[in-house]
C-alpha cells in the first residue's frame, strides 16, 4: 500500500510541474489600447504636426503639406493621370466607409477581441484552478504518504512485540521443563537417599539385635528395673 502510494505520488508530481511551469512559461499578452493616437486629415498623425511648432510655428505643417505636393506636382514627380482620380475617388469611398460603418465595425471587433479576451482568461483561470486541485492533490497524496509510513512503522513494532511475547513464552515454557527435569532428579536423589538410610538403619539394627545373646538382653533388662529402682528412690 505505502508503495502504490509512493509511486502514484510520483506520477502526480511531474504532471503538476509540467503544468505549472507551462503556465508560468505562457508569456502576458499585451493589452491593447482602448483608444488610438490622434489625427489630423483623417490619416496624419498628431505628432507630425507638433514637430513643426518650436521651428515654424502653427502654420508650418499645412505650408510645408502644400509646398511638398505643389513642388511633386510642378515637378511631375507625382503625375495626374487618370489612375489619380480613380485614386482619388477611391479614397473618398474609403473615407466615406470609414466615417459610416467605422464605428459600428469597431464596435463588433472590439466584441470579438473582448469575447476573445475573455475565453482566454477563463481558460487561463480553469489552468490555474487545475493546477491548484493538482497541487492540493499531492498535499494529500504526500500526508497519506506519511500516514503509510507511520502506519507501517507500528506494524512493525506490534510484529516486534508479538515477537518478544513469543519469546518470552518460550523461554517461560524451556525453563519450566528444565525445572521440572532438575526438580525430578533431585527428588530421586533424596528417594535414593531415603531408601539407602533406612537400608542402613534396618541392616544396623539387625545386626545388633542378632548380636545380642539371651543372657545380655536379662542382664540389661535386670539393669534397666535398677535403674527405675533407683530413680523412683531419688523422686521420694
Amino acid at each position: 500500500m505505502l508503495s502504490r502510494a509512493v509511486l502514484l505520488s510520483a506520477a502526480k508530481k511531474p504532471a503538476a510541474l509540467v503544468l505549472a511551469r507551462g503556465a508560468a512559461s505562457q508569456p502576458e499578452r499585451p493589452k491593447r489600447p482602448e483608444h488610438g493616437g490622434k489625427v489630423r486629415l483623417g490619416f496624419l498623425p498628431e505628432e507630425w504636426f507638433t514637430f513643426f511648432y518650436n521651428k515654424t510655428g502653427v502654420t508650418g505643417p499645412y505650408v510645408f503639406g502644400a509646398g511638398l505636393l505643389t513642388y511633386m506636382c510642378s515637378k511631375e514627380i507625382y503625375i495626374m493621370e487618370h489612375e489619380y482620380y480613380n485614386g482619388l475617388s477611391l479614397a473618398i469611398m474609403v473615407v466615406y466607409a470609414v466615417k459610416k460603418f467605422g464605428p459600428s465595425l469597431a464596435g463588433y471587433l472590439d466584441k470579438e477581441v473582448d469575447k476573445i479576451e475573455d475565453e482566454w482568461k477563463e481558460s487561463r483561470e480553469n489552468n490555474i484552478q487545475q493546477l491548484t486541485q493538482a497541487i492540493e492533490d499531492e498535499k494529500k497524496e504526500q500526508w497519506r504518504a506519511e500516514g503509510q509510513t507511520m502506519l507501517m512503522q507500528a506494524k512493525k513494532e506490534n510484529v516486534a512485540l508479538q515477537l518478544e511475547a513469543a519469546y518470552r513464552e518460550r523461554a517461560m515454557n524451556a525453563y519450566q521443563e528444565v525445572k521440572k527435569r532438575l526438580d525430578y532428579q533431585v527428588e530421586r536423589q533424596n528417594v535414593d537417599r531415603r531408601i539407602s538410610q533406612k537400608h542402613m538403619v534396618d541392616w544396623i539394627v539387625n545386626n545388633v539385635v542378632k548380636s545380642i545373646t539371651p543372657d545380655q538382653e536379662k542382664e540389661n533388662l535386670n539393669k534397666c528395673i535398677a535403674d527405675l529402682g533407683a530413680l523412683a528412690a531419688r523422686s521420694k
